[in-house]
């Protein structure tokens, strides 16, 4: 299958630069069955989910990853995204200490060699060292810096990493909308998008309708911002994913199969983590932490998930080919076409799609 089938016509317009009010966005609903679609407000949410459905959120709280410096040797401002912090030991490099050493995502990477030396907005400081061989290159680089880096320090000296297709810097507004309201772990370089369509007063009226909430935990990755770069779809590789799943959440859902109710997951990221740790009917899902590099696309058979609630996705990505899984990609294309005729907000910020 050719990544190119996965390409739509979208306006640039239609990409949401700025957040509605939280709760106040359109929602698309689309039958997977026969492809109907119907128009609707988000807020309509809570009267089309059936009593008895399982809905699986994503916790995941947004890391303040995005750091502006300044290159030593030329004064030129450079952008990194911490993607992840790793201790290597004293083997691997010197001081060995833990919190110092994290791997970035570089803006014009190839310009960045170690050796080159950067100052932080706080006086903190950071060199580009060789990595390990297999985990370099690309857009990657890993900095080391002179004391240790935690979320604390990022919540003063960072921002938040918004898609590259938001044409903004980030705003003070920015850092409760581009979160959800229930995230709780941080770790995420991305907001589990879907989510963010949700109120608590939504939530509560969906507990006293009889829906049953759950939470995973998925820290969104790399494969948010990196295009699918191979021909074929089938050549392409996921960047891994770390999740974690309770056991009480493994027995409701495990309750919920085996009872015929319907798991609704709340965003991509849900359904990655639930197809993910599926074991089959009589183990269910696994407990505890994992990683997932899962790639969804036409032609998965969905162990777990019977309905998706999500955004508008961009054109050729992976989470466009995970829900064309889901529905059909003639399904999702016609719904997408719909979606540019009425002129829906599309991307992070954007309207929503309930499929069921």
């Amino acid at each position: 299958m050719l990544t190119k089938d996965f390409y739509f016509d979208l306006p640039e317009e239609l990409i949401a630069q700025r957040p509605s009010d939280r709760g106040k966005d359109r929602l698309l609903t689309l039958d997977r069955s026969s492809g109907r679609y119907e128009d609707h407000s988000f807020s309509d949410i809570v009267s089309l989910v059936e009593p008895g459905t399982v809905m699986v959120f994503n916790d995941s709280k947004v890391r303040r990853a995005r750091l502006f410096a300044t290159a030593e040797s030329s004064g030129n401002v450079a952008e990194f995204l911490l993607v992840a912090c790793r201790d290597l030991g004293s083997s691997a490099f010197e001081d060995g200490l833990s919190g110092r050493l994290w791997k970035a995502m570089v803006r014009n990477a190839k310009r960045h060699k170690p050796g080159r030396a950067y100052t932080f907005s706080d006086g903190t400081r950071a060199e580009i060292v060789e990595g390990p061989v297999d985990d370099t290159g690309g857009e990657f680089r890993y900095l080391r810096f002179d004391r240790p880096i935690d979320d604390a320090w990022l919540e003063r000296n960072g921002h938040l990493p918004l898609p590259p297709y938001i044409k903004r810097e980030d705003e003070l507004s920015d850092a409760d909308r581009y979160q959800t309201v229930y995230a709780r772990h941080i770790g995420s370089v991305a907001a589990p998008t879907a989510g963010l369509h949700f109120t608590d007063d939504i939530l509560s009226s969906l507990d006293a309708k009889g829906v049953e909430r759950l939470t995973v935990t998925l820290h969104v990755g790399l494969g948010t911002f990196l295009p699918v770069r191979s021909e074929n779809i089938e050549s392409h590789v996921m960047h891994e994913e770390t999740y974690s799943v309770s056991g009480s959440v493994a027995a409701r859902v495990a309750a919920a199969k085996a009872e015929g109710r319907p798991v609704l997951a709340v965003g991509t990221t849900s359904i990655r983590v639930l197809e993910s740790a599926w074991d089959g009917p009589s183990a269910g899902l696994r407990v505890g932490e994992g990683s997932t590099g899962i790639f969804i696309y036409p032609g998965y058979r969905f162990k777990v998930v019977d309905q998706v609630f999500t955004n508008f996705h961009t054109p050729e990505s992976t989470l466009l080919m995970l829900v064309s899984a889901f529905a059909g990609r003639d399904h999702i294309f016609d719904a997408y076409r719909h979606a540019v005729d009425e002129r829906y907000r599309f991307f992070s910020y954007g309207d929503s799609m309930l499929i069921r």
